[in-house]
């Protein structure tokens, strides 16, 4: 089973924004409904390998990208 990390937002255009980042590098990345374990003002969010992780928030952060928080499970 592999582990996710999913980037929660705040919106769909956040979320959009997260998935465009992430591919134009070459990270996995794929969006997804929010797992109905875990809450969100939007129903999107970005999920990404959690072996990618470090990379992925790298890359956001020196996109100024925005996310609420990173949650984490199995698929």
């Amino acid at each position: 089973m592999t582990e996710y990390a999913y980037f929660l937002v705040d919106s769909t255009a956040q979320a959009m924004r997260l998935e465009k980042i992430l591919m134009d590098k070459s990270v996995e990345c794929k969006l997804v409904p929010v797992p109905r374990q875990f809450s969100s003002d939007c129903g999107l969010c970005a999920r990404v390998p959690k072996s990618l992780l470090e990379p992925a928030v790298k890359l956001l952060a020196a996109a100024k990208a925005a996310y609420r928080e990173i949650v984490f499970d199995y698929a």
